[in-house]
This record gives structure tokens, C-alpha cells and sequence, in this order.
């Protein structure tokens, strides 16, 4: 169980901040730090791994102090049983593979070694280097680098930002399924709602160094001032004026939208604001995206009222 209060001066987009947060987190727990980018996630992460120092607070892992800033203790990094994955993968270009994983094992076994890369599916990879791996591979190597130190704390600061939508979500199996194995607390820096929808137990969203929101990923992000039939969330890229209305273009991550805005709405947002599309005046439909549609199944849809793209 992880126990903290962490407070420490920080720099933002909009200047000086002072980043002060309470949180706890037991074992087996995969919980998400949310939140916009410069808000303090990934100084969390570094200060539970030793890489920061908070001015004050305390971090206790099991009962053990990690850092106390009233007590002056302050446990070396080399000694916290944490493993790591960076955005950046981190990995030594100079060493193979089953090196990048061997280097960070407390002790070194053949067995095991080939044990780590064969649960990542990466054994075949293990005399390659780095350069020569795609993106997915590189993370997987990270993955299994930083459970090879048996970790108590598996720390992981957006792992799968640089990756296609197919190979994050086969990623994000694979980390679950690690996650599940290991037992240990999972500390997931992340800002995609999907991503942390279907991998936390529980979402600290962060706004400039503070804990806005907490609780289960249904209740940090489905809390709204309404109830929609149909909501998803985007970012504006561009409004345009379409005769008498305006038309906002918005991106949803993998797809894009097009909403009618009236005169009023159309002054109130501009490219780049992040929003929610929402609608209760009609009930959505699931349809195959890729399989074509029936005749008769094209006429339900029409008459439903549902637009229809080919």
C-alpha cells in the first residue's frame, strides 16, 4: 500500500504553481493520474521513484518510509523497489535486447531472463537492438525491463502516447495482464480518456499541481451537469459559416464530426477547446463499420432518422 503527501513548487504554461496532493493506493490497484499536460503527473511519478524530492510531505511504501520531509528521511532511488516505463522508452541503444533487460535484473539468470521476454512475447527480439524494433516492441522491452527488478511499485508516465490506436490497445492487454501478475500497486500517467476508462480502478484527475476529482473512472467522467443519450468528447478544429448556421469541425481521436452551431454557440468556442458532443433527442445505434449494410437494413436506418456514410 502506498501512502503519500507530496508538495513542491512548480513551473506551469501559466507560471508558478505549487503542486500539493494527498493520495493512497493499495496493492493490486491500477490507478490513472488525468489530467492536462504541466499539471505535476509526472513529477508524482518521479518523486515516488526518488528521481525528484519533495520540499514536503512523506511517501510510505508497506509501512516503510520512502521520504519524510519533517523526519529528514530520504531512501536512495537505487534502494525503492519501483519499476519504470517513460513515455521515451529509455532503452540503451548500445545494448541487445535481453541486455537492456538483463542490466536491470538483481540478479542475473538465463532461465529467468528468457522466462521475462517469453511472457512479453519479445524472446525471438532478444539479440536485437533497439533501432532495429518498431515502437511497440520498444515499449514491450521497457514493459519487461522494469518488472524484472519485481517491483513493488510498477510506475508507467504515458507509455503508449507515441503509438498507433491498434497497438495501444493490444499494449494495453498486455500491461493489464502483467499488472494482474505481478500483484503490485500500477501507477498510470495517461490523458486519454479511452485508455484510462479501460485500465484504471480508480482516476486522480489533476489540474495545476491539485486533486480535482477521485473516484472510479464512471464517476470522475461521467459526473456532468446532465444526462445524454449519446456523448462523446473532442477537440474543435476549425468553425466555419455554412449560409444562416455555423459548422464546427471536431475531432473525437480517431474520428472527426460535424455539429450545426447557431450564431451564439459559434462565438462561444474556437479551434483547439476541448468539448463534449452530446445529444438527448435521439437514441444512437451500433452498426458495423466495415461490413456492408443490408438493403433493408439501410431503410430501418434511414427511417430512424440515422445519417448514413458510405
Amino acid at each position: 500500500m502506498i501512502e503519500a503527501h507530496l508538495e513542491k513548487d512548480l513551473f506551469g504554461a501559466s507560471g508558478p504553481f505549487r503542486l500539493s496532493v494527498n493520495f493512497r493506493v493499495d496493492d493490486g490497484q491500477c490507478v490513472t493520474f488525468y489530467g492536462p499536460s504541466g499539471a505535476g503527473k509526472t513529477t508524482i511519478l518521479r518523486m515516488l521513484a526518488g528521481l525528484e524530492t519533495p520540499q514536503e510531505g512523506f511517501i510510505s511504501v508497506n509501512g516503510e518510509l520512502w521520504f519524510d520531509a519533517r523526519k529528514r528521511v530520504l531512501l536512495p532511488s537505487r534502494k525503492r523497489r519501483v519499476g519504470f516505463v517513460f513515455q521515451s522508452y529509455a532503452l540503451f541503444p548500445n545494448m541487445t535486447v535481453g541486455e537492456n533487460v538483463a542490466y536491470a535484473m538483481q540478479k542475473t539468470s538465463a532461465v529467468k531472463l528468457e522466462d521475462l521476454l517469453d511472457l512479453a512475447g519479445i524472446l525471438e527480439l532478444k539479440d536485437r537492438y533497439p533501432s532495429t524494433l518498431s515502437g511497440g516492441q520498444q515499449q514491450r522491452v521497457a514493459l519487461i525491463r522494469a518488472i524484472s527488478r519485481e517491483p513493488m511499485i510498477l510506475l508507467l508516465d504515458e507509455p503508449l502516447s507515441a503509438l498507433d490506436v491498434s497497438t495501444r490497445l493490444e499494449l494495453q492487454d498486455e500491461i493489464l495482464r502483467i499488472h494482474r501478475l505481478l500483484g503490485a500497486a500500477t501507477i498510470l500517467v495517461s490523458h486519454d480518456k479511452q485508455e484510462v476508462f479501460r485500465m484504471a480502478d480508480m482516476v486522480l484527475s489533476i489540474k495545476e499541481g491539485r486533486i480535482h476529482a477521485e473516484g472510479s473512472p464512471r464517476e470522475v467522467f461521467f459526473k456532468r451537469r446532465f444526462s445524454p443519450k449519446f456523448a462523446v468528447t473532442g477537440r474543435v478544429l476549425a468553425i466555419e459559416r455554412a449560409d444562416i448556421v455555423f459548422r464546427a469541425f471536431v475531432s473525437t481521436g480517431t474520428e472527426m464530426l460535424q455539429v450545426i452551431l447557431g450564431e451564439r454557440d459559434a462565438k462561444r468556442f474556437k479551434p483547439g477547446d476541448e468539448v463534449l458532443v452530446a445529444s438527448k433527442a435521439f437514441n444512437p445505434m451500433l452498426l458495423p463499420l466495415f461490413e456492408p449494410f443490408e438493403t433493408k437494413e439501410l431503410r430501418q436506418v434511414c427511417q430512424a432518422g440515422v445519417g448514413y456514410i458510405d
